[in-house]
């Protein structure tokens, strides 16, 4: 399926712009007509976004927000509980919306709303970006039960709480990194406009020259002539590494891979625990099945291992055998979530003991995290340190020689 951008006129001849989803671009002039639109133009969205990326950064197919996805969910719950019709509420946002693209695609929702559709089905024209598949699972079982203001909260609820978390993870991992950059940007300085001035001078005394300074030298000479082939080679590895993780079998291994660091896997499962729980939790509570909540979690899970897994309780939970069981089988699952929704199952509150584990393991996943950061920081400075020691000692090593020979 491709996404194709769509500019279009309604039967007053108002012009709407929108997004949709389809096998090919007469799919969405069919689509289209048969909603009683008038087709103007009708583009792949990649192809729209390399031609009109610079003047129109916005209208390209550039990804809306998620703040301005939660300023819409709870600006748009907000006017429901006050009591208004939902077809208003949706021309009030279409006029709030802050970025242009979302104001496109709220107008596409409120025509479709207008001309009978469902707001679910509105959402769905617009899957996987913006609204993902939990949001329109949850808008759909909100509209079935009749309580489309209160799912609609409980979806600000979980954008909130996912957002802070997200953000907390990207906040503690920005000073290793920023570390990691600055340390080899200043290491790749040296190597390559400071050494190559004591090059020269060493030159004529290179035979005599200590075994450390001889490394050095070659490696500096190495990036001043061929720069621009490690640079080349640089970039085909990260394209292959990127290929690779395209495919099922390449994503599947490295996340294989992951969970088994030490650590590292330790803090990938908290995490995804902490999604698959929080995302489970909110589905449920929100009215939707189970198997259905199973198979929403599947797409939206990170690491491909434990996404198979939880794709593999839908299987039990059909069978009678309820979700704590098949996880305990599955043997990935920590056994204290086990426990815990074992617990739920038999308590009949389910939905609430998942979200009660996404709070315990995304407290765990802060203090894990901070531990590996903790550990990590040092690391990078003892590394940047014996190399740029390298260097000094090196150069020292050459002058010091030299000042010994014999006149």
């Amino acid at each position: 399926m491709t996404v194709f951008t769509y500019r279009a006129r309604d039967r007053s001849g108002h012009a709407i712009d929108g997004v949709m989803e389809a096998s090919d671009a007469r799919a969405v002039v069919d689509r289209l007509q048969r909603d009683a639109y008038f087709p103007i133009t009708v583009e792949p969205q990649e192809e729209r976004r390399r031609f009109l990326g610079f003047v129109w950064p916005e209208r390209s197919g550039g990804r809306v927000a998620r703040r301005d996805i939660l300023a819409f969910t709870q600006q748009l719950a907000t006017l429901i509980e006050a009591g208004m019709p939902l077809d208003r509420a949706l021309a009030i946002q279409a006029e709030l919306a802050s970025s242009p693209r979302l104001r496109a695609i709220i107008a596409d929702v409120l025509q479709r709303v207008r001309g009978g559709s469902s707001l679910a089905d509105a959402l769905a024209m617009h899957h996987p970006r913006p609204f993902s598949r939990l949001y329109v699972n949850m808008v759909r079982a909100g509209e079935k039960g009749s309580a489309l203001e209160a799912t609609l909260r409980r979806l600000v609820e979980f954008l909130e709480e996912s957002g802070e978390f997200r953000d907390a993870m990207v906040s503690a991992l920005i000073y290793p990194a920023l570390l990691a950059g600055v340390g080899a940007a200043a290491v790749i300085f040296l190597l390559a406009f400071v050494v190559p001035r004591f090059a020269a001078i060493f030159s004529d005394v290179e035979s005599t020259l200590p075994l450390p300074t001889l490394i050095l030298l070659r490696v500096s000479e190495t990036i001043q002539r061929h720069g621009w082939l490690l640079g080349i080679l640089a970039l085909g590895l990260v394209a292959a590494i990127r290929l690779g993780l395209a495919t099922a079998g390449g994503r599947l291994r490295v996340d294989r891979l992951l969970l088994a660091l030490p650590i590292v896997g330790e803090v990938i499962v908290k995490i995804e625990m902490t999604r698959f729980s929080r995302i489970l939790g909110t589905l449920l509570r929100g009215g939707v099945a189970l198997v259905s909540a199973l198979a929403v979690v599947t797409e939206l899970l990170g690491n491909r291992v434990l996404a198979r897994a939880v794709a593999g309780l839908g299987d039990g939970v059909r069978r009678g055998a309820g979700l704590a069981q098949p996880m305990a089988d599955a043997g990935i699952f920590p056994r204290l979530a086990v426990h815990m929704v074992r617990v739920g199952e038999e308590t009949g509150r389910l939905e609430d003991t998942l979200l009660k584990i996404a709070a315990t393991y995304e407290a765990d996943s802060r203090k894990v995290l901070k531990r590996l950061i903790a550990l990590t920081e040092p690391c990078v400075i003892l590394v940047m340190g014996l190399v740029v020691g390298f260097i000094v000692v090196a150069m020292l090593l050459a002058i010091l020689s030299i000042t010994d020979l014999p006149v």
